[in-house]
């Protein structure tokens, strides 16, 4: 090690709702091909939270402290001797997984599939809420001069909803429906106009997300805010899919999108979205869940077969998808920095964790900056 000194401060997931600041030790350079990077800006995803509250999301479980974040930017301070594109001092965007490289998912440009992921803040890896964090020199991507550090932390979000739109093939010409108006909702809604889109709806309960999709992030050609389920009716597996068919009926009414539109997408992990989405999707049609919420929902099958849909998941990002999302932020064409409303201190991270835990209608994207 070499080129930086100093204590370690990161914010530690020590076991279930219980974190702490503390000081763990200080990396340093064993493979050639590592990096150091002084961790300036963090952002704060659904994930973190969830291991923070729940302590495990499928088949990752938090068995031992592990430091939280993954969203992050900030600035090399040392680097392996094999490793020639980088340099102490660059602004660096951080890919949070570094694949095997070598397994069949890592050789086809899939490693977001590979088993032997090192993903930062996935129980049993630290994550970058530190001061220092050291990762694959590869997996580090030099900033634009004219990007900030915080706008470098949110192409990781961005790299999300490239992937995402990537897996539902959505090209030129389509009709992109996104249940969710979230920061990756409103992500994908802005991703799928830059690839062409003709039409890009928007759907949420929020009406102050609906009114960030449409006049903020001006990601979209039309909102829709849903009816809920009614809660004095009998709540049984078929009314409520004839509840949610209704629904999907009146959208493809409201916005004249015929027998549905090409890609559904949803952003949030609902049964109540899951079920209209399945029912809105167009014949042939793709859907893809990239929204995680309750692991077993009642899902319309019969529908998606007879409809000959193509039903697809999203997980993190592929290969390419992380310059790609660095390009579009940097030309301004995405502009995920919109998202942000809430900018905590490193001291106050668990307060950020519990402003992202209790939401609300004025809460998108919160950032942590780095140890001062």
């Amino acid at each position: 090690m070499s080129g930086f000194k100093g204590n370690n401060r990161s914010f530690v997931l020590e076991a279930v709702q219980h974190v702490t600041i503390r000081d763990i030790p200080v990396p340093e350079i064993e493979d050639p091909y590592d990096v150091i990077v002084q961790i300036k800006q963090t952002g704060i995803c659904g994930s973190d939270v969830h291991y923070w509250q729940r302590g495990r999301i499928g088949d990752f479980i938090l068995n031992s402290p592990i430091v939280l974040g993954h969203e992050s930017a900030g600035t090399v301070v040392s680097v392996g001797k094999a490793v020639k594109h980088l340099r102490a001092g660059d602004n660096v965007a951080i890919e949070p997984g570094v694949p095997c490289r070598h397994c069949s998912y890592c050789r086809s440009g899939s490693y977001n599939l590979c088993l032997d992921t090192v993903f930062a803040a996935t129980p049993p890896h630290n994550g970058t809420l530190s001061k220092y964090f050291k990762t694959a020199g590869d997996y580090c991507y030099p900033l634009p001069a004219h990007l900030s550090l915080e706008e470098g932390a949110l192409c990781e979000p961005v790299a999300c909803a490239v992937q995402i739109c990537r897996v539902g093939k959505v090209r030129g010409g389509q009709t992109v429906v996104v249940f969710g108006c979230g920061p990756i909702g409103l992500l994908v809604q802005s991703v799928a106009k830059q690839y062409g889109a003709k039409t890009v709806i928007g759907i949420d309960v929020n009406r102050k997300r609906l009114d960030m999709a449409k006049n903020v992030m001006q990601s979209v050609d039309g909102v829709f805010e849903p009816p809920q389920w009614p809660s004095t009716e009998p709540h049984d597996a078929d009314a409520e899919v004839a509840f949610y068919g209704d629904v999907a009926g009146t959208i493809k009414k409201d916005f004249g999108l015929g027998e549905g539109p090409d890609v559904v997408i949803d952003a949030t992990g609902a049964q109540s979205a899951i079920q209209t989405g399945v029912q809105l999707c167009k014949k042939g049609g793709m859907f893809v869940q990239a929204g995680m919420g309750r692991e077993n929902i009642i899902f319309p099958i019969t529908i998606a077969c007879i409809r000959d849909l193509t039903i697809r998941g999203s997980i993190r990002y592929k290969a390419g998808c992380y310059p790609a999302a660095i390009d579009l932020v940097a030309s301004g064409r995405v502009k995920p920095q919109k998202l942000v409303t809430h900018r905590f201190k490193f001291e106050e991270a668990e307060e950020a964790f519990q402003k992202v835990r209790k939401g609300g209608e004025d809460v998108l994207k919160v950032i942590i900056q780095g140890v001062e």
